[in-house]
């Protein structure tokens, strides 16, 4: 498929005419939209491939300065995160220069299973080579070949991003093994949580009452590990709900209309249980129809020995739903968050076809604590902070769970 000036001129008419009436922020974060639009037309409608075009909307789009905010299309190439379950760090080494290290190899995800370690280096994508500042990204549907490199020594692998069809269509992604439970040193539980799938994600809470229950049944500290975890659904009210007993407000989500009219938030219709089995999904589908605000409540899973006694990782990959359990837990004071500062990318999205086989995604809620705190473009300062180390990585050493054990043998 090939764009005429027409099919970019329909396009671009759409995008500015969606953001226009559907983005959250009345005020379109103190920009002007509609000037916005003028200032790039002709870049866009004049845009001399398909690719060129889909860059030049992603410019100013990017003017907004919202997270959340993009187009997907056929050229679109997917972040690491989201198509490889990575994240990377750029770092300058002797032998192969200024390069992008693997930083967070999430379990089960694509790189993992390529026997990619942190702090090897990517080389090359596809023959290309993607050195910093310019992000790699890698296009899903097909097979890839990369470069990568440890200590000077150079190996190609072969990945594979052939995936079903993607579960949301405002995000395709690979998925990475979501929850990875286990026991370390004195009695603390270990929950890895590379991702919250689903929108309302049974299955997943499902695996962490099954971690809870059984292989932490007798764990007295609570290590919860979100670093590189891009977010998703609001399986994370579980997860929230084993640290603290009783049901404790969370937050909520600020649309459009509440922005404009104003809101109660003590008037919200209130989610605080996910259910057991899908069939359940029904009577939800109809409570909650038409409600993009809604309050979030924790479940009252009751006492746990670990109480008191929680640490929560978190780096700069972490954003979405990690975000919003970091927040709860910090402002809650129920765990230590250690680590670096959060991404700041907390919003509810939307995906919008605009014919031509793209895709709009764009912000359609903020998320707000029930402190009243907007964490969206701010992110989360860790209470004690502990930076990733590529040369720590390299001899195989993880300085920020070393921190976060000392924390909770501290508690």
């Amino acid at each position: 498929m090939t764009l005429t000036r027409s099919d970019r001129e329909e396009l671009l008419q759409r995008i500015e005419n969606t953001v226009q009436e559907k983005f959250y922020d009345p005020e379109f974060n103190g920009k002007n939209w509609k000037e916005i639009v003028a200032n790039h037309r002709q870049l866009i409608v004049n845009a001399d491939s398909d690719p060129a075009f889909e860059a030049a909307v992603s410019t100013m789009l990017d003017e907004l300065g919202s997270s959340g905010l993009g187009i997907l299309g056929p050229h679109t190439a997917v972040t690491p995160r989201s198509s490889i379950n990575a994240s990377f760090r750029a770092v300058f080494t002797p032998s192969e220069g200024l390069r992008w290290a693997f930083q967070d190899i999430l379990p089960g995800g694509i790189a993992a299973r390529a026997e990619i370690k942190p702090a090897d280096l990517l080389i090359a994508v596809a023959g290309r080579e993607p050195e910093p500042p310019h992000s790699p990204a890698f296009e899903m549907d097909r097979e890839t070949e990369i470069t990568v490199s440890r200590a000077g020594q150079r190996r190609s692998v072969r990945i594979d991003l052939r995936t079903r069809k993607p579960k949301y269509k405002s995000n395709p992604y690979s998925e990475p093994r979501s929850v990875a439970a286990s026991v370390l040193e004195k009695s603390i539980a270990n929950l890895k949580v590379s991702l919250f799938p689903g929108y309302i994600g049974i299955d997943f809470a499902n695996e962490v009452s099954a971690a809870f229950d059984r292989t932490f049944q007798k764990a007295d500290g609570l290590l919860i590990d979100l670093r590189g975890n891009p977010g998703g659904g609001i399986g994370g009210l579980r997860v929230m709900s084993y640290l603290t007993p009783g049901k404790t407000p969370i937050g909520f989500s600020l649309d459009r209309p509440m922005a404009e009219h104003g809101y109660d938030k003590e008037k919200l219709p209130r989610f605080g249980h996910i259910p057991r089995f899908k069939f359940e999904l029904l009577p939800l589908a109809l409570k909650f129809a038409g409600k993009r605000s809604i309050a979030l409540i924790t479940e009252g899973l009751g006492n746990r020995r670990f109480h008191g006694r929680v640490v929560i990782l978190v780096n700069e990959h972490s954003t979405g739903a990690a975000e919003m359990l970091a927040q709860f837990a910090q402002e809650n004071h129920l765990a230590k968050i250690v680590g670096n500062q959060t991404a700041g990318r907390l919003v509810s999205r939307s995906g919008v076809k605009l014919g031509h086989e793209y895709t709009l995604v764009l912000p359609v809620a903020a998320y707000t604590s029930w402190n009243g705190v907007r964490i969206e473009g701010k992110g989360i300062t860790p209470d004690i902070s502990m930076d990733w180390s590529y040369e720590a990585a390299l001899e195989g050493h993880d300085p920020q769970l070393q921190a976060a054990l000392a924390a909770l043998n501290a508690a």
